[in-house]
């Protein structure tokens, strides 16, 4: 990047990563989405990286992070060096920040979640309204971001299209599929979309694996590498696992977690089967 504010590192020609959040146990999803991500990597000669997203200080434990490398070996999945933790690159996050705050790209947000989430209860997202948006002038008073939310200025009508490497021709149209977005949190933690961008560029990642249910992040996070003057990955959708009632899981899935599953006797890959057999049909 010209003038960056991170250095990119040289890598093979093909870089992936794991990236668990240590908020809980790893389950059948996250099995099937690392085991992809390890096989698409080493298949190509590539890096691995495993990144520990522990950025919320409130829900992420020590604990579980011990857990999850342990269930990723479990599953006889590797990584190259040491494991990279969020909590420990915050000056990075913050020359991010000051980037995007300088070029306009970004304002300060005084409305709160539940404003926002008012305006569309029985939808997946609502779009934050443009009438709400601060001015550039507004965010250049700014010296950090601490003490109020910040949120990325999407262009109006900008249709972001891209190919994913499972579901194929992927587009979202900005103001309508998703709106203006957080990039860094009041309590002064960098949200999930600028921090993972920030990681993906300073590591050097070629390709991101990851769940469908994160297709709409990818098109928020192509905005956040050209406002960065980045180069966006490729990008490999994993189709979500579900449980029995057909819904798809989360950490708190009762006898899913990979823990739960190795207490019962199932083998490495007895679990990958189930959790392919699981699948839902689509993103």
């Amino acid at each position: 990047m010209d003038g960056g504010f991170c250095t990119v590192k040289e890598l093979d020609w093909s870089a992936g990563r794991l990236a668990p959040t240590p908020t809980g146990r790893l389950h059948l999803g996250h099995a099937l989405t690392f085991f992809t991500a390890h096989q698409r990597a080493r298949q190509t000669g590539g890096s691995l990286f495993l990144r520990i997203e522990d950025l919320d200080r409130q829900r992420c434990r020590r604990h579980f992070v011990r857990e999850a490398v342990d269930d990723l070996k479990w599953l006889g999945l590797d990584w190259d060096g040491a494991p990279v933790f969020q909590s420990e690159r915050k000056r990075l996050y913050l020359e991010a920040w000051q980037r995007l705050r300088d070029g306009g790209f970004i304002y300060p947000c005084v409305r709160s979640r539940r404003e926002v989430s008012v305006l569309a209860p029985h939808s997946d997202e609502a779009v934050f309204p443009i009438s709400w948006r601060a001015s550039v002038e507004d965010a250049l008073l700014y010296e950090s971001p601490a003490g109020v939310n910040w949120r990325f200025r999407v262009p109006e009508g900008r249709v972001v299209v891209f190919k994913d490497q499972h579901f194929g021709h992927i587009q979202k149209t900005a103001l309508e599929d998703f709106g203006d977005f957080l990039v860094w949190n009041r309590d002064d933690i960098p949200a999930y979309e600028l921090s993972v961008v920030v990681d993906d560029l300073e590591m050097g990642i070629t390709e991101v694996v990851r769940g469908a249910d994160l297709l709409t992040s990818t098109a928020r996070q192509i905005l956040l590498y050209e406002a960065l003057g980045g180069q966006a990955p490729a990008w490999f959708h994993s189709p979500l696992v579900c449980d029995s009632l057909g819904q798809r899981l989360a950490k708190r899935s009762g006898g899913l977690a990979l823990r739960d599953l190795r207490a019962k006797g199932m083998s490495p890959a007895q679990v990958l089967e189930l959790a392919a057999a699981n699948v839902l049909n689509s993103g």
